[in-house]
Formats: structure tokens, sequence, C-alpha cells
């Protein structure tokens, strides 16, 4: 699990700050819209836009 971690924060190195932010909110979100919802499809989904947004959002400052 730790791997996937490290590999999937690695794919965010020519990224710009913005879209990092994005990036890491969406795939919070999803994790979190997931445990909310016992693994549904569209609770995961639906994290990750939710969180997607707010990644983008604070990635304006």
């Amino acid at each position: 699990m730790t791997l996937l971690v490290v590999l999937g924060l690695s794919a965010c190195d020519g990224m710009s700050r913005r879209g990092t932010d994005t990036a890491i909110g969406a795939g919070i979100g999803a994790v979190g819209g997931a445990v909310l919802t016992n693994g549904s499809a569209l609770g995961t989904v639906g994290g990750a836009a939710v969180g997607g947004v707010i990644g983008n959002q604070a990635g304006k400052r």
C-alpha cells in the first residue's frame, strides 16, 4: 500500500501546484466517499469529484 502511495505521488512531479492539489483532493475525497458509503461506486466517484473541486480551489492560493 505504501508503495502505491509513493508511486502515485511521484506521478505529480511535473504538475503545477494547483494540479497537484486537485489530484490529491480527488484521491482523498475518493477514499472518504468510499469509507462513508461502505464502498459504493457512486459514493467513491462523488467523493473524488468533491475532493477534486476543493483541492482545485485550495490550489488557487
